[in-house]
């Protein structure tokens, strides 16, 4: 959990960078213009950024940090590219459906909050009742987390 979080901190700078750069190719002056278009950039340059890293090294820089390397469900085995797509898709089930709910039952930003994180807390929680530990998109991806010795220098 510890790299998620640090995660969502370093996705700071590619959002922005993804916001800005549509914004100058959309010519968008004011923040609420063409929203669905910005939010579309920002879910597939998420995609790429995320697909790109796990093919690629099978790490992201907060993977890095952490020792956390996403293979194969084998354990050994790089990731494939379809494999990468379903992970990244089915990661949004760790905040989608709290989403849905605080929206459905009309609840305001602190609702909406809190909502969420227990979402996370119980989704997170259901990685525990497997024998594998493993969450439940990496168990429908075929792909799995493991922990990585730090390169000596």
């Amino acid at each position: 959990m510890a790299a998620w979080l640090y995660e969502g901190m370093l996705l700071f700078g590619v959002v922005f960078v993804i916001g800005y750069v549509f914004s100058v190719v959309t010519n968008t002056r004011h923040a609420l213009d063409h929203r669905l278009g910005q939010q579309v950039a920002v879910f597939i340059g998420l995609a790429v950024y995320f697909v790109w890293q796990w093919c690629r090294s099978g790490q992201t820089l907060a993977m890095k940090t952490w020792h956390i390397k996403v293979v194969s469900a084998d354990g050994v085995s790089p990731i494939r590219p379809a494999q990468a797509v379903v992970r990244y898709l089915l990661t949004y089930v760790w905040f989608v459906p709290g989403l849905v709910l605080a929206k459905s039952l009309q609840m305001g930003t602190t609702g909406t909050v809190w909502t969420v994180l227990g979402w996370v807390a119980i989704w997170a929680m259901l990685s525990k009742l497997p024998v594998s530990k493993q969450f439940v998109h990496d168990r429908i991806a075929k792909t799995a987390l493991i922990s990585v010795e730090p390169k000596a220098r």
